[in-house]
């Protein structure tokens, strides 16, 4: 079941206290986007790959591309100001899309196996995201002080990739300019729009690197990984 996929790779990443777009930081020698491309790059359902990036950064993406070379990738687009408007762009970008896939290039580990699943899930439902159940307790807090301990079996945390069918996703973009409404994220204007959005249960290595501290997680997450492939193999 074929896809083409968005992935976001234009904000900068304060949080991270690099200095420089955390894209380019490397895990085991090689750039964080570029695992995040590999994945999908690697998968026979992806037809294409949209990278959305920022409008100083065009040449050092195509660089890393020419180096570590990524035959998917069919354009690079311009991001806007805000994480919506650059899906907002992506999306304009595809060609003809019906299956579309939207993912933050900072989660490099993302499974094959749990994409199918996310996609044959929104082919049926029209919209799916991955996710995870909390495993903390969660506490409402306001000025420093607990309001009310959150009953926890319901909240997911939701990861990327989030899939659409293009008519789905594009609609509810073009509803959200329309209303000046800026969502948290993509499943959340779908839902303003009236569809229901499904749940596929991800996997916690599924991370989106976003503190120096990530870092060590990613690397461990990589050794892991490279070990049980070659178990496999």
């Amino acid at each position: 079941m074929k896809y083409e996929i968005i992935v976001l790779a234009a904000g900068q990443g304060k949080r991270m206290k690099a200095g420089r777009n955390k894209q380019f930081l490397t895990i085991q020698n090689v750039p964080l986007i570029i695992h995040t491309l590999q994945k999908f790059e690697q998968d026979p359902w992806c037809s294409g790959i949209v990278l959305v990036v920022n409008e100083k950064e065009v040449e050092i993406f195509e660089e890393l591309l020419i180096e570590y070379p990524i035959q998917k990738v069919q354009s690079l687009t311009v991001g806007g100001d805000e994480r919506q408007h650059s899906v907002y762009n992506g999306l304009k970008s595809l060609k003809q899309a019906q299956m579309v896939l939207i993912h933050d290039g900072a989660r490099p580990f993302v499974q094959q196996n749990t994409i199918h699943e996310l996609v044959e899930k929104a082919a049926s439902d029209k919209a799916a995201v991955l996710a995870v159940p909390v495993k903390d307790t969660i506490k409402r807090v306001e000025q420093g002080t607990v309001i009310e301990t959150v009953e926890r079996s319901s909240l997911w945390a939701i990861q990327t990739p989030q899939a659409f069918l293009f008519d789905v996703v594009m609609n509810a973009h073009e509803k959200a300019k329309t209303n000046e409404y800026l969502g948290t994220d993509d499943a959340s204007l779908v839902e303003r729009a009236g569809q229901k959005v499904s749940i596929v249960e991800g996997n916690y290595d599924n991370i989106k690197l976003t503190t120096p501290e990530d870092l060590l997680y990613a690397e461990a997450i990589l050794t892991k990984l490279t070990r049980t492939e070659g178990v496999e193999k």
